[in-house]
């Protein structure tokens, strides 16, 4: 087909109404018209586009927001979606029109021209259920967080007799003992009781809330990514945060410096003169940014190789803070090939290694003696209340030598 006959569209999206731009393959606007967010305007603005095989392109801004929905349904007609980002207010050229129109033909001559332009994200599949249980799981977080600052502020303006009764505690007795508090010798303290022991309720549900959402997070990595867990220092919070921002289809994203990128750990030139440095990026998905610290953090503190190497990097005159964006980086690395492989993984699971254990006739102390720690890092290693990937894989090692040794059972004569 000729590529003058070709389409292009443009969407500006919002909550209630989407703006749809078409321009023809020479960049002339030929159709505008908005439509109802929801299924009867999707199929109305995808009718208005016509043939997806006469549709070179459609530009969406905010399929991760507004405009999820109608990718989606886009995607799933055939038409080829890409993401196309909002300018910000200070890049937008002086004396020029703002308005619905003008966003949706700018979001068309933006996918004609190939400015800036994305894979969006899926969202059809285990990531997009545990970004919900990551979003309920912080606001859980800050309600417990906003709980136990209220307590704190409110006791220090109580009566003295309160007051010294509850500074010398620590958090969970204080909170605990609130919780059981229901009278006082006058008035006044039954009401301040009263107010306490309401935060104190709402501070204890909000962390039941906390631990069962990050339960059913660990289940779906666990069944979707094992891979992701089995990376040193990555917990279920960390893994959640990075999968979200990769999305259900991570190949989207053409190479693990594209990844690094986007989790904004990408290295930034800052060179001047005779020195030749880079600096930290702060763009890209703070979340995700987030999540690669924490990891390094619990790597700088625990794993000697990571020890080692940021020793290396000091020595070669780097900061701190430069060696920890390197280090970022190389992580990101690695969390991007456990993403394109979420299954490939080598460890075996607690429960499986338990089960090996159990057979050998072994008990927790005897590996724990064998591998030189107590033996509450076995009982945390086979409950998954704790991941420790090298010492597991030490286990899983010892174990696999030991059913070597094991005698092979003798079978009785017939």
């Amino acid at each position: 087909m000729d590529e003058n006959e070709m389409v292009v569209a443009g969407i500006d999206t919002h909550k209630d109404v989407h703006v749809l731009c078409l321009l023809d393959g020479s960049g002339r606007k030929i159709f505008t018209s908005s439509f109802a967010a929801n299924r009867q305007g999707y199929r109305s603005l995808a009718c208005a586009i016509g043939d997806p095989k006469q549709c070179k392109i459609v530009g969406v801004e905010g399929t991760a927001s507004y405009g999820a929905g109608l990718a989606r349904h886009l995607m799933s007609l055939g038409y080829q979606v890409a993401e196309v980002l909002r300018p910000k207010r200070d890049k937008r050229r002086i004396g020029t029109n703002k308005n619905d129109p003008e966003d949706a033909e700018r979001a068309a001559r933006d996918a004609l021209a190939g400015n800036g332009l994305s894979t969006p994200k899926s969202q059809d599949g285990w990531v997009e259920a545990i970004r919900f249980l990551q979003i309920s799981r912080k606001t859980a977080v800050q309600t417990s967080t906003t709980a136990i600052n209220k307590v704190k502020a409110l006791m220090a303006t109580a009566p003295e007799d309160i007051k010294s009764r509850y500074s010398t505690m620590g958090r969970d007795a204080m909170m605990r003992s609130l919780r059981r508090k229901r009278s006082g010798t006058t008035e006044l303290e039954r009401l301040i009781y009263a107010s306490f022991r309401s935060l104190a309720i709402l501070w204890e549900e909000s962390n039941e809330q906390v631990g069962a959402l990050e339960k059913e997070m660990k289940n779906l990595l666990e069944l979707n990514a094992p891979a992701l867990l089995d990376i040193y220092g990555c917990g279920p919070v960390a893994a959640a945060s990075l999968a979200i921002a990769a999305g259900d289809n991570p190949e989207r994203m053409r190479s693990e410096a594209a990844f690094a990128s986007l989790c904004g750990v990408c290295p930034i030139e800052a060179s001047s003169g005779k020195v030749v440095r880079y600096r930290l990026n702060r763009g890209g998905d703070r979340q995700a940014n987030s999540a690669l610290y924490h990891i390094a953090i619990i790597r700088m503190r625990y794993d000697e190789k990571t020890m080692d190497y940021m020793d290396k990097r000091r020595y070669e005159g780097k900061s701190t803070k430069e060696a920890l964006r390197c280090l970022k980086r190389y992580i990101a690395k690695e969390i991007f090939r456990a993403l394109l492989n979420p299954y490939c993984s080598s460890a075996k699971r607690g429960s499986e290694l338990k089960a090996m254990r159990i057979a050998l006739e072994l008990t927790q102390t005897k590996v724990g003696v064998a591998l030189g720690v107590p033996s509450a890092r076995i009982s945390e290693i086979e409950s998954g209340a704790r991941r420790l990937p090298e010492l597991e894989y030490l286990y899983q090692e010892w174990l696999l030598a030991e059913n070597e040794k094991a005698p092979m059972p003798v079978l009785d004569k017939l």
